[in-house]
Formats: C-alpha cells, structure tokens, sequence
C-alpha cells in the first residue's frame, strides 16, 4: 500500500527506484499500482518522472 500523503509517497516511490527498480514501470508491475495514479499525485505537487535519472524530480 502506498503513502497516502503525496510528499511522503515522493519519498518512498524514489527510494524504491533508487534501491530496486530499473524503471517506473517495473515497480508499478512488481506492487501493483498504477502509474498513472502516481504520476498525477506527484504531478500535483510539482514532480514529475525522469527517466533517464529513474527518479520524481520537481519541474
């Protein structure tokens, strides 16, 4: 289950890339969230997804 505060989700889902995951797809697969849910969360507080760096970076 995912934080359900958007700074804290930021925190974790970048932990999560850096230590485990190639990419954003590969952890939403692997914990069954959907991307899209994640990306428009952090999207609402000015991140989005970089994927050349694999991590949320503010815009």
């Amino acid at each position: 289950m995912l934080p359900t505060d958007n700074n804290m989700l930021l925190s974790f889902i970048n932990m999560k890339l850096r230590d485990f995951y190639k990419n954003l797809d590969d952890l939403c697969d692997d914990l069954d969230e959907s991307k899209d849910d994640i990306v428009t969360r952090l999207d609402s507080i000015g991140y989005i997804y970089n994927e050349e760096l694999n991590k949320f970076i503010a815009k």
